[in-house]
């Protein structure tokens, strides 16, 4: 993909881009791929053992049980006395089980032991207060929104991943990983993580049957969300925008790739919806112009997803598309985390199998069936022995090519949104765009494909029409219902 071939709707793509959000140019060797949990495990241990300055974590939840992990951290602060660590989760994840057991008692071991060393902040959706927030369950409440990103900072380098950080992401559980050697990236996501934080609370330990206690630090530049939620939302809207949105030069990316050494771009684009008043996020507009580029030509493309709840402007673009192949792979209902769980989620693994048959049914309309293709994952059965989950999300996508055995991806998105309503609407992520020339990287995005793709079996309408796969009317009316929340 030498810069005087670009195909034209990617140099168009990389132009929009440019006016949208920040970009970073790499060199060879600056990213690495990781495949599986324990790879992504043993890197992050790694990666905190040898850390000298900071550590930054942004996640969903810590494990409540993840003893390990808190004794990886707790071992290079007690071995590098300059080293801080920096964690976010959130608020109502965080504190879900309290006053038994949770991420939050969990890490205020480590704020006890290490005082001003360790930051724990929990960020709180500003869309949930007052009474809402009294009368609805803790197991219930995180339909409201979440900080649901994925940053895994240390010294000059940064993890971008869908995973959390638990048992299940940590062994049988499968996401993506993508290694960013870059000061300039790990910088910048510090800046995200710093902006996010200051508006968040901060945890501290006391004597209370939960071990920790939130407070509202007085240097917090806004109220509490909780209190005074438009005020709230003013000031973030303040502090976030301009971290988010382009400061660029008149020098397009596209141009910036002439520099024979320069080999890659990075765009990050965040989602922040509650945050943000008007909403000035980029992820959402960054994907619509990408899958625009779909219609211009038969590009290839894969999209995954862990949860088949594909954002309806998103699944429009695919099925418009003309590829020379189309590719989706999400989970098949074993190999959902909600698989025959208790309560309401239960209702989900048979609510996404709706939306799926529905899809290839779509395909099937446009007469679309030999060009895109829906896979399901499945690698041994939830809560079996063997078992394992698939939370991967992302995109791929290859440039026209006159052989196919040669097609190797030149674009991916990476990150922690699930690309769905909710994603939209509700939480906090924040995910990158990787251009690239680089042929050892586009060869690694080849084969983190084809990772994905050896236990996935593609499905038909056939197959859906199985007693296993019927759907009862009470889950088609809770995903009219509750679609938005998914």
């Amino acid at each position: 993909m030498a810069t005087a071939t670009l195909h034209p709707g990617i140099r168009k793509l990389m132009r929009q881009l440019d006016d949208l959000a920040p970009r970073f140019f790499l060199k060879q060797g600056q990213i690495d791929i990781l495949k599986g949990p324990d790879e992504f495990y043993t890197m992050l241990k790694q990666k905190i053992s040898s850390a000298k300055k900071r550590v930054f974590l942004a996640t969903l939840y810590v494990g409540k049980t993840e003893h390990e992990l808190i004794d990886v951290l707790r071992t290079a602060l007690r071995n590098n006395p300059d080293l801080k660590v920096y964690l976010l989760i959130d608020a109502l994840r965080g504190t879900r089980e309290a006053p038994d057991p949770s991420s939050a008692s969990l890490m205020a071991k480590l704020v006890a032991e290490f005082g001003d060393r360790v930051e724990v902040k929990l960020f709180h959706t500003p869309n949930l207060r007052g009474m809402k927030k009294a009368m609805i369950p803790t197991r219930l409440n995180e339909g409201w929104g979440l900080q649901h990103m994925k940053l895994y900072g240390f010294d000059d380098e940064i993890i971008l991943s869908g995973a959390n950080l638990s048992h299940d992401y940590f062994t049988n559980r499968q996401d993506r990983y993508y290694l960013f050697r870059s000061a300039d990236i790990t910088n910048y996501y510090k800046k995200i993580y710093d902006a996010v934080g200051s508006l968040s609370y901060a945890l501290s330990t006391d004597d209370s049957p939960s071990g920790f206690h939130l407070s509202w630090p007085l240097t917090n530049p806004a109220p509490q969300p909780t209190k005074r939620a438009l005020k709230f939302v003013k000031v973030a809207t303040e502090i976030l925008t301009p971290l988010i949105r382009s400061s660029l030069s008149d020098t397009p990316a596209d141009i910036g790739l002439e520099d024979a050494s320069t080999v890659t771009v990075v765009y990050p684009v965040s989602q922040f919806t509650p945050l943000l008043s008007p909403n000035a996020s980029t992820e959402a507009p960054a994907i619509q112009h990408l899958l625009d580029v779909l219609k211009t030509d038969r590009f290839s493309w894969t999209f995954t997803a862990g949860y088949f709840n594909i954002h309806p402007d998103y699944r429009r673009k695919l099925l418009s598309s003309d590829p020379r192949e189309g590719m989706i792979i999400t989970a098949a209902p074993e190999a959902n985390s909600f698989y025959k769980s208790a309560g309401i989620s239960g209702y989900l693994p048979p609510a996404y199998t709706l939306l799926a048959n529905d899809f290839v049914k779509e395909v099937s309309r446009r007469q679309k069936s030999d060009k895109i293709h829906l896979l399901e994952w499945q690698n041994g059965v939830l809560n079996q022995p063997g078992g394992w989950t698939y939370h991967a999300k992302g995109i791929w996508i290859c440039p026209p090519q006159f052989d196919s055995s040669e097609e190797k991806p030149c674009v991916t998105v990476i990150g922690s949104s699930n690309f769905t309503r909710r994603s939209h609407a509700l939480d906090l992520e924040s995910n990158v765009i990787v251009f690239t020339r680089d042929e050892e990287l586009r060869s690694k995005m080849y084969d983190e494909i084809h990772h994905l793709r050896q236990f996935t079996r593609e499905m038909n309408e056939e197959n859906f029409k199985s007693d296993d796969r019927r759907v009862g009317w009470g889950v088609k009316a809770a995903l009219a219902v509750l679609g938005g929340m998914l």
